[in-house]
């Protein structure tokens, strides 16, 4: 898939709007253009709403090169992520105009908080790699930078909904007042998104709004923007074994298993849920001072709150302060919460002339975070009163970094590129986690009080060799600070580091008037990594330890053909992912007070790394018709580091066709109906999982074990999509 190229920053013609006008003003501040000499992907409005029935962001952005999705429920809706290059979700960078979504602490981004967030998107770039400092300071592989939708001029009403396979349903309205006072406008979206899911009781509940209030002027545009919603889901994030796959079939679930009675029956606890609830607020401010100058600054909070609960079996009492007996036990149902709130400010000044681009920004954000957890019933053990309280913790994260970034063409077509990005981060954990030290004997208390001085520095050339060649090569260097789970998972004496990365990227491109191809090589070597080892720290918890060297290395290939109403894209990804010199630790059943066995194992695969990731796509137009056939193929990945054989997720493919109808009828300004059916093929196929290994002695000789879990995807299932617009 082809780079889509920004028209020229602020050019003027009779026919733009002055939406379009100042949109262009934000979208080359913060997006890589032709000339940068990086990898790339845009995604326009047209094929976001071509994907957009009502699946997470993941699910739209999976055809993009590199890319492999992952679903809990086994359908795309609720708990789901992505992957770039391997990359996690940790280490993906997402803005939303120019904002951080990800968690302060975690790093991670949960899609299922911002539900149906693509209907409010109008386009987004994908950058792989380190990319550029605009969009955001956090990116340590990859970036997703989305822009939400533009002032419209016009009124509007749409009306869409759905219905499919496991009671899969959404419905959403989207109204806009278009331009009124003459330069003001009003939108607002409200959607909601319900699914069972494939996986047993993995049922997602989700709601949310967007609006947006806009003033636009020739050399002015100002937004006020509030999105974000509600989501309730029942827990999926066990996974099953082969055996109990077998045992129990693909769809079994274990997440709230209470127990089995006399009949065979298993029981399950109705409330094994997740409920959180997020609103992101914004404000922006445009000003075109010239042709050539251009100022951008926003402000944003965002604010969380909610818990999960779940019901444990057979729990050591003194683990939730509820006795001073050692070996206590009983069932009991415990909540963990979360109260926090992110915000801040950014700005950049945009400067471009004929030949040279720069930009100068920034930002500052302040996280607090509260963590805190409950036993709401515990067999008649819990002191008088309910919801009693065994943990709380906090986290403060506070993050600055100013950049600045040019472009500049001395001769001709060849375009020179430079970025240097200065980020320093406090962050701050202190209280006691809900983790017990049996070594201490006591709850695991944080004093966390760490710096991070990061300097980011990035070049690169490009060259247009002509209308239709293009060639060009970067370098570029990100920091990463550890996650809150790298401190309350780590060492209770050893604080982990932060990891580092050099990017190597260089790439050819060939563009005519019906196809494009590209071949995007890169290498990325890192210092001191964060992967699980196998080791456990004090209290037996699995550790992310730093490794020292390691690397990510391969191809990306991209193609497109137009021939008439036909379309061909294709994204190819051949790969290695090795750390170097890798060292197993494995303890006695798994219990860090017993025996371990060090192993060094060589280089390793890196896990949930597949060498090869091909996504295709076929598409053909027709008198208002449109059907189109995509397909994504992974190879085999493993689920652990240690180049495992059990712990081997298979290599899979699976196809989803989609037959969609345009049309206009009487008082409809335009109608589309159509229908998709996912996994058209019906592959049987796990996108996900965990696995770990242990020993333990017989006739005093350490016999190894291994187990793994996976996330079954559904089987064929289908999806009946409508979507009117009045006015």
């Amino acid at each position: 898939m082809a780079a889509i190229s920004s028209p020229s920053l602020y050019a003027v013609e009779k026919n733009d709007s002055l939406e379009q006008v100042m949109t262009e003003v934000e979208v080359v501040g913060n997006r890589a253009q032709t000339s940068t000499p990086i990898a790339f992907t845009n995604l326009s409005r047209k094929q976001i709403s071509a994907k957009n029935t009502g699946r997470d962001m993941t699910f739209i952005l999976q055809s993009t090169p590199s890319v492999v999705t992952t679903s809990d429920a086994g359908m795309g809706i609720g708990y789901t992520s992505m992957r770039v290059r391997g990359t996690d979700a940790t280490r993906i960078n997402v803005t939303a105009n120019g904002i951080p979504v990800n968690d302060a602490e975690s790093h991670s981004l949960y899609w299922v908080n911002m539900p149906d967030l693509a209907s409010s998107v109008n386009s987004i770039q994908v950058q792989r790699g380190v990319g550029t400092s605009t969009v955001g300071a956090g990116a340590f592989g990859a970036s997703v930078n989305m822009l939400t939708g533009e002032p419209s001029s016009e009124p509007y009403l749409i009306l869409s909904g759905g219905y499919g396979s496991y009671k899969t349903n959404r419905e959403m309205i989207h109204i806009g007042s278009g331009r009124f006072l003459k330069h003001w406008s009003f939108d607002l979206r409200l959607s909601h998104i319900g699914s069972d899911g494939y996986i047993e009781r993995a049922t997602s509940r989700l709601r949310s709004l967007y609006t947006q209030l806009s003033y636009v002027d020739d050399s002015n545009l100002f937004k006020i923007i509030v999105f974000g919603g509600h989501e309730k889901t029942y827990h999926a994030w066990n996974y099953a074994s082969r055996e109990e796959m077998e045992k129990y079939g693909r769809r079994y679930n274990s997440c709230g298993y209470m127990y089995t009675d006399e009949n065979g029956v298993r029981h399950y606890y109705d409330n094994q849920t997740d409920h959180y609830t997020q609103f992101n607020y914004q404000a922006h401010f445009s000003h075109r001072f010239s042709p050539s100058l251009a100022l951008k600054m926003a402000a944003h909070f965002t604010k969380g709150d909610g818990y999960y609960q779940e019901y444990k079996r057979n729990r050591y009492l003194i683990e939730y302060r509820l006795s001073d007996d050692y070996n206590a036990t009983a069932d009991l149902i415990r909540r963990k919460s979360m109260d926090n709130g992110f915000g801040g400010g950014l700005f950049s000044l945009d400067y471009k002339a004929d030949n040279f681009n720069l930009s100068l920004g920034g930002a500052l954000n302040h996280y607090v975070g509260n963590h805190f957890g409950k036993v709401l019933w515990a067999n008649d053990h819990l002191p008088e009163g309910s919801n009693f309280e065994y943990y709380r913790n906090k986290g403060k994260k506070t993050d600055g970094s100013i950049y600045v970034r040019g472009e500049w063409q001395p001769i001709g077509s060849v375009n020179l590129f430079a970025d240097m990005q200065y980020r320093h981060i406090n962050y701050k954990i202190y209280g006691p986690t809900d983790k017990y030290d049996w070594t201490a004997l006591d709850f695991q208390q944080m004093n966390v009080n760490d710096n991070f001085d990061f300097f980011n520095p990035k070049a690169g050339m490009s060259w247009q060799i002509n209308r239709k060649n293009r060639v060009y090569a970067s370098v570029g260097v990100a920091h990463k600070e550890p996650t809150r789970n790298n401190y309350t998972d780590g060492h209770l004496s050893q604080a982990p580091r932060a990891e580092s990365l050099i990017d190597y990227e260089a790439g050819y491109s060939v563009v005519g008037s019906w196809f494009n191809l590209g071949a995007n090589l890169y290498f990325m070597n890192y210092k001191d990594q964060l992967v699980l080892t196998g080791e456990l720290n004090e209290i037996g918890e699995p550790l992310a330890d730093n490794v020292p060297s390691s690397y990510r290395a391969g191809i990306e290939l991209t193609g497109a053909l137009r021939l008439g109403d036909f379309e061909w894209n294709t994204a190819a990804t051949f790969s290695r992912n090795k750390i170097r010199d890798f060292v197993e630790v494995l303890y006695e059943n798994e219990s860090a007070s017993g025996e371990k066995i060090v192993t060094p194992l060589g280089d390793t695969n890196i896990a949930f790394s597949p060498n090869i990731v091909v996504n295709n796509s076929f598409a053909y137009t027709w008198k208002g018709f449109r059907a189109s056939l995509s397909s994504h193929y992974v190879s085999k990945q493993y689920m652990s580091n240690m180049d495992c054989p059990d712990h081997i997720l298979k290599a899979y493919f699976f196809s989803d066709f989609d037959l969609t109808y345009k049309f206009r009828f009487r008082f409809l300004k335009d109608a589309e109906i159509g229908a998709t059916v996912f996994n058209v093929f019906n592959a049987k196929y796990e996108t996900n999982g965990y696995a770990g290994s242990g020993f333990y002695f017989d006739e005093g000789k350490p016999v190894r074990y291994n187990y793994a879990g996976y996330a079954a995807q559904a089987p064929a299932n289908f999806l009946i999509h409508l979507s009117l617009r009045f006015l």
